[in-house]
């Protein structure tokens, strides 16, 4: 063979050799390109321990399953300072990006939301949507003190150094209440771009590089979001059941009035309506406190009105017991929630006193129901008459509220026929004496007319 026809065959299966090797090697990244994913959830309402814990489920979910990131979606009016702050930190620590978008047009990240929209590696916003107004407020909607401020500036302004935003916004927001439009938010490097759908803002971010994971070990990645497939990660049926409970004032509802109800059932048995309700609703009650930040204190005051309000019902009086436990209920609403949280005064103090005045009212009927006669048992059928239909050795046998009964003469052995009235009663049988049939009783009285 040739010299130059040798050459060139090996050359052409270097060349071959060179493009598979080529290929192989770049069949990886597009596998990857091709597969990657981000995981996305919805944030609305208002941040509470139930939000933080989903995030924070969420980042361990893309971490885990290898998503290129995490998109939190978010429409908020706002929330708890302590949930945010523990956002925050999970967002701080993420190996995996996490990007914040406020959307859809017209949403809002108000208060907590801005907090957590700065602490994002990627802040987006819709057309339309809004961010700030991050100053503190007791659970009353007060705003809070001098002392909180401060300490939420500090926060607001560590936050949008950490990600290289504008932090006098952040000083701003929290100090003034200042709230900037979407596109006054990107022009002052509050928020990083507009996005008018989460197709777009995909295909925006992708190839942007930023820097993950605490910063002992931080790294820089680069987002390969184009794209890619969508992973819904939702709350679920319980949780969205916890976060409906996340209120202090639906916990104050449910502990008060179950409360309520749990006495009226023991006050008066019935069907069993008002003891299987107050049972959900205190059980509904305690679930929320599982979710909400609250005290012992608050719980030991709350337990005391209930023993108030017990006490109430079995020793009735003047209303004492009625008023302390009203007054104790009003305390336990005031401090049983930690932090900026409390029970709103237009739902504590109606709760209080309808709590209280039922005490009373459940008081007077237990009262009254212990003075009445009874209408139950043998006791219930003294007095009542009936006719002997059956007689055996001096016994004789009637038909009473439905059951039969062995009855006794009281001077003389009963027969068959005879009309009877009860008058007392030996162990499971009957006492009786004999009286005129009603019928002869009614011609008697017609003569005596």
């Amino acid at each position: 063979m040739p010299r130059t026809r040798l050459l060139s065959l090996v050359g052409r299966v270097v060349q071959i050799l060179l493009v598979t090797l080529v290929c192989l090697l770049a069949a990886p990244v597009t596998s990857a390109a091709q597969t990657s994913s981000v995981l996305v959830t919805r944030v609305d309402g208002t941040i509470t321990p139930v939000v933080a814990d989903h995030i924070e489920d969420g980042l361990g979910i893309a971490e885990r399953e290898r998503h290129v990131a995490l998109l939190v979606e978010m429409d908020t009016p706002g929330g708890l300072l302590q949930s945010t702050r523990e956002i925050v930190k999970d967002v701080f620590a993420s190996d995996v990006p996490v990007i914040v978008y406020v959307a859809p047009s017209g949403a809002r990240a108000a208060s907590a939301g801005a907090y957590i929209t700065l602490s994002a590696h990627i802040a987006a916003m819709a057309p339309g949507s809004h961010i700030g107004a991050g100053t503190p407020v007791t659970g009353q909607g007060e705003e809070a003190s001098d002392k909180v401020i401060n300490d939420a500036v500090a926060f607001a302004v560590s936050i949008a150094e950490q990600r290289g935003r504008n932090t006098d916004f952040a000083r701003d927001m929290v100090r003034d209440g200042t709230a900037v439009s979407d596109q006054e938010a990107v022009r002052t490097d509050v928020a990083d771009l507009l996005a008018p759908s989460r197709d777009a803002l995909l295909t925006e971010v992708d190839g942007r590089r930023v820097t993950v994971g605490p910063a002992d070990t931080e790294r820089e990645v680069v987002l390969q979001t184009a794209g890619a497939r969508v992973v819904e990660h939702d709350l679920g049926f319980f949780g969205e059941l916890r976060q409906l409970l996340a209120s202090p004032e639906l916990a104050f509802l449910f502990l008060s009035i179950g409360t309520l109800a749990v006495i009226y059932e023991l006050v008066s048995p019935g069907m069993g309506f008002a003891g299987i309700t107050g049972a959900i609703m205190l059980v509904l009650g305690f679930v929320a406190l599982g979710v909400l930040p609250f005290n012992v204190g608050g719980l030991l005051l709350l337990a005391l009105a209930a023993a108030l309000f017990v006490a109430e019902v079995l020793t009735p009086g003047v209303g004492i017991f009625a008023v302390g436990g009203t007054v104790s209920l009003v305390f336990a609403g005031v401090l049983l929630f930690r932090g900026e949280l409390g029970v709103d005064p237009a739902v504590l103090w109606p709760t209080a006193v309808v709590v209280g005045g039922g005490s009373i009212l459940a008081g007077r009927l237990a009262w009254r129901a212990r003075r009445a006669p009874t209408t139950t048992g043998h006791e219930g059928l003294l007095g009542r008459e009936a006719l002997v239909r059956r007689v055996d050795d001096g016994t004789g046998q009637v038909l009473l509220e439905g059951a039969w009964w062995t009855v006794l003469g009281r001077k003389s052995p009963v027969t068959e026929g005879q009309h009877i009235r009860v008058v007392d009663r030996d162990g499971l049988r009957l006492i009786v004496e004999s009286v005129e049939p009603p019928e002869d009783r009614h011609t008697q009285q017609e003569d005596g007319s």
